[in-house]
């Protein structure tokens, strides 16, 4: 992407990559819980946290898609519920048991919007990985009523749903730690335009436009160490220290759509996943 790569106030650009963003940063003493790390920017992420001394958990549901052994790092594996309410007794961590718990909803809701809820008198940071694809929702942004619903599902606008909720959460949850005096901060970011499993697999549109499009997009796609990027500077960068609440693309504060600033819808989407999930 150097060909339409420009720095940004962070001093970062789409061109970064993880190691890039990270150099000189030394992340002793911290631990990562890292969702999603079996493949790809997920698994470049913990890698490249590990690199810096960060102590990295990576929760997986498939052992077999795993290849965490290629990174030359040490990396915890936590499988299931009950390893992970193990884990979190046994080391404290301020996150209650639900920070990692995975439902099981239909389609791509839930499966990519998980409830994180901190305790009190903690520090540590929250990044949820949305898409700047949460502009492409249904129209009402959050279908609350129509979550299961298969007649009008679409899943393009599925995923749109669920990156948009990724975003609204981070926000919700950003206020109710201030409220709370927690000093805990919450973002969301975009990774950026990658090739990953999502697209890999899909044969639809998405599937043609690439093949059709082809070279011409090729200078908007980037690599997994750029896609990693993003993430990393905002687990780890000084930058970032304090920040709560921003969208993050390319290393830089971004503006979301209308509808991801939604605070109401911030708030119902809220109370609408402590019940879906019976969290109280």
């Amino acid at each position: 992407m150097g060909l339409f790569s420009r720095k940004g106030p962070s001093g970062f650009s789409s061109s970064s990559t993880a190691e890039e963003v990270t150099q000189g940063i030394d992340g002793t003493g911290l631990t990562a819980i890292v969702t999603g790390a079996t493949s790809g920017i997920g698994l470049e992420t913990s890698r490249v946290l590990a690199l810096r001394g960060v102590h990295v958990v990576i929760a997986i549901r498939n052992m077999n898609a795993a290849e965490y052994g290629s990174t030359g790092f040490p990396l915890n594996i936590l499988m299931g519920y009950n390893t992970i309410q193990a884990f979190s007794r046994q080391h404290r961590t301020p996150f209650r048991n639900e920070s990692l718990r995975s439902f099981s909803s239909h389609k791509s809701f839930v499966g990519d919007h998980e409830t994180h809820i901190a305790r009190k008198q903690q520090r540590g940071k929250i990044v949820n990985l949305s898409s700047t694809c949460h502009q492409y929702s249904y129209r009402e942004g959050i279908r609350f009523d129509k979550i299961n619903e298969e007649s009008s599902y679409c899943k393009y606008l599925a995923y749109g749903q669920s990156k948009l909720a990724n975003i609204l959460h981070a926000n919700e949850l950003t206020r109710r730690l201030k409220e709370e005096g927690v000093q805990i901060t919450a973002n969301s970011l975009h990774p950026g335009a990658i090739q990953t499993n999502i697209l890999r697999f899909d044969n639809g549109i998405l599937h043609y436009i690439v093949k059709v499009l082809g070279v011409f997009i090729i200078p908007f796609i980037k690599t997994i160490q750029q896609g990693a990027a993003t993430t990393c500077f905002v687990a780890l960068h000084p930058q970032v220290k304090g920040v709560s609440g921003e969208y993050f693309a390319d290393c830089n504060i971004d503006k979301p759509s209308a509808q991801a600033k939604d605070e109401d819808l911030a708030t119902k989407l809220w109370d609408f996943s402590l019940a879906l999930t019976n969290v109280k």
